[in-house]
């Protein structure tokens, strides 16, 4: 039995009381949504987590990502960036390691938060092939099914698995071509496997066997977005709306057949103008399943502050009804995230949700309750209201005024200390 056959059943689970009082919603509508496909809740019969729900009509998650690489394996530092990040404010995390002991670690860093985890099966595959075999091209599809089952074992409760990466995408990938090349590196994994093998990807080709799989360990499917652009110029190509319908089509078969919640996920760089239209393609095509942002970096020149690229889009994303954001860093493209990368990188996004959630529902009662405050200067309020408390204290402590109820911006010519000693604009 999983959530979504009880939601289905019409039984309200203590995981969707849970969600709907964090939510202030009522626990039928979020029942609703799970049954409908339009809400998830991951879950894990392996560990005890803090439950989250991802969806429409919920706010918008920040989703950190973390991993060791091929050229910097530091244990301790992955358990400290996972602690970094749920202190930081982050939803879920998703550890994505490529290079050390892959279930070690990532069992470690499941055992020391209680966010969900999620993970990308397809890279132990692989790489184990290439430590076994030599290359990426050895893997079997039985190497994949197997870690898909170990992984799930440990408790990781959400896995972004490259089910529509297949013939017919790849055709028009090589077809249309790209600017930026291709940057999802399960896309490349994959791609290169099935033109040596001459062979369909057996994620899609056996996507049945992967749906017992995952609903055997209660784990919430997410479809990968193998294609998506690494450049601008790439945006919204043939290929990228091929692999969704693909997705799309697997989502639902997913969710209807085998009762799996599932996550579609959407594109990397994406223009400013393109990502409304890409929201709002990707939740007609997916019957408005839970949609995973990958960014969006609107620009390609920004190297170092790319998380602040993100926001920008991130907050148009959610504005325009994404759901699940996952994070950029300072470092993205250019170096492994240390903990204060993945710090910036939390806090940014979460502003960029926060924004989003303004238009999207309509949630500005912290903003007006803000503006009250400021208008008392009323600095201990502010603080409380504010999403990052330490660093506005921080900030102005760093800087005390003479005059404790104004700034040193402005000082003894504060507006608002001016204007409260003449007349009264409290509304």
């Amino acid at each position: 039995m999983s959530i979504v056959t009880d939601a289905k059943n019409g039984i309200i689970t203590e995981e969707m009381k849970t969600v709907a009082e964090f939510e202030g919603v009522e626990p039928e509508f979020v029942r609703r949504g799970v049954a409908a496909g339009r809400i998830v809740i991951p879950v894990t019969p392996y560990r005890d987590i803090r439950v989250c729900g991802i969806g429409e009509g919920l706010t918008t998650k920040v989703n950190a990502s973390i991993g060791a690489s091929s050229d910097i394996v530091d244990e301790e530092l992955e358990i400290e960036k996972a602690k970094a990040a749920q202190a930081a404010g982050a939803d879920t995390l998703m550890e994505l390691g490529t290079g050390g002991d892959f279930l070690g670690i990532r069992k470690k860093v499941c055992d020391a938060i209680d966010l969900s985890v999620g993970s990308v099966p397809l890279y132990q595959a692989f790489i184990t092939a290439a430590k076994r075999d030599g290359s990426i091209v050895h893997m079997t599809e039985d190497d994949l099914w197997n870690a898909t089952e170990e992984q799930a074992k440990l408790g990781t409760n959400f896995m972004a698995i490259h089910t529509g990466v297949n013939n017919i995408v790849l055709d028009r990938l090589k077809a249309h071509g790209r600017y930026g090349g291709l940057c999802s590196r399960g896309g490349a994994f994959m791609s290169s496997w099935m033109l040596h093998n001459e062979k369909e990807n057996p994620l899609y080709a056996d996507f049945d066997y992967l749906c017992e799989i995952l609903k055997e360990h209660e784990v919430t499917l997410s479809t990968g977005n193998g294609m998506r652009a690494g450049a601008i110029h790439d945006a919204t190509d043939r290929a990228q709306i091929q692999e969704l319908i693909i997705n799309s089509e697997c989502a639902q078969r997913a969710h209807d057949k085998y009762d799996l919640q599932v996550i579609v996920e959407g594109p990397g760089h994406v223009p400013l103008d393109e990502v409304d239209m890409n929201v709002k393609l990707m939740k007609s095509m997916s019957d408005h399943k839970p949609f995973y942002m990958l960014g969006p970096l609107i620009t390609d020149v920004a190297p170092g502050r790319d998380h602040i690229v993100t926001a920008i889009g991130a907050s148009q994303s959610a504005a325009a009804g994404c759901d699940f954001l996952c994070y950029v860093t300072p470092a993205e493209h250019l170096a492994l995230p240390n903990k204060e990368d993945v710090i910036e990188g939390v806090k940014t996004s979460k502003i960029a949700a926060h924004v989003g959630d303004m238009v999207k529902l309509n949630k500005r009662d912290q903003d007006l309750a803000m503006a009250r405050a400021r208008r008392e200067l009323d600095w201990e309020k502010m603080y409380s209201l504010a999403l990052d408390p330490e660093l506005a204290r921080d900030v102005r402590n760093s800087r005390a005024p003479e005059d404790t109820d104004a700034c040193t911006m402005c000082g003894n010519f504060c507006a608002l200390k001016i204007v409260n000693q003449n007349y009264d604009l409290a509304k």
